[in-house]
């Protein structure tokens, strides 16, 4: 019987840490709604897209397809998913739910890569859009719906 000499490591796969924090409240919201719609094998997609008055704006929806370079993780028992390009904008950024009161609430989202945003913090201007040098017509602006633009 021969012995071979074999040099085995042992690595333990630690996940990357998410871009995108989700406070608890958030996290219980965003289940409800998935809870009341029946969206049980759905995560929450956070996105950026052109637009809004600010030149990018947020965005938020139930997906069930993950796509390719998509970061998926789960936060509080949500299940996340992050695409690659959206990814860059929102690094650090946290999503929370404040209720206002009985009846009504909202999601905001705090992003330390935004240097300005419309006053309803719908649509954000990011660093990488050349945000250092906003002049004085892009500290606000107006998507018609927050009270920056009255």
């Amino acid at each position: 019987m021969t012995l071979l000499d074999q040099n085995i490591s042992v690595t333990q796969f630690v996940p990357a840490a998410p871009t995108i924090n989700i406070t608890p409240a958030a996290a219980e919201r965003l289940l409800a709604m998935m809870q009341e719609r029946e969206l049980g094998d759905y995560s929450l997609r956070v996105f950026v897209s052109g637009g809004g008055c600010s030149g990018l704006q947020y965005g938020m929806t139930f997906d069930n397809e993950a796509r390719d370079g998509d970061t998926n993780w789960e936060a509080h028992g949500l299940k996340v998913m992050l695409d690659p390009i959206s990814a860059r904008y929102l690094m650090g950024a946290t999503i929370s739910f404040q209720q206002d009161n009985m009846l009504q609430g909202a999601f905001k989202i705090d992003n330390p890569n935004a240097v300005s945003s419309c006053g309803c913090g719908h649509s954000f201007r990011s660093k990488e859009e050349g945000g250092d040098d906003a002049d004085e017509y892009s500290g606000g602006g107006g998507c018609g719906s927050c009270s920056s633009n009255r």
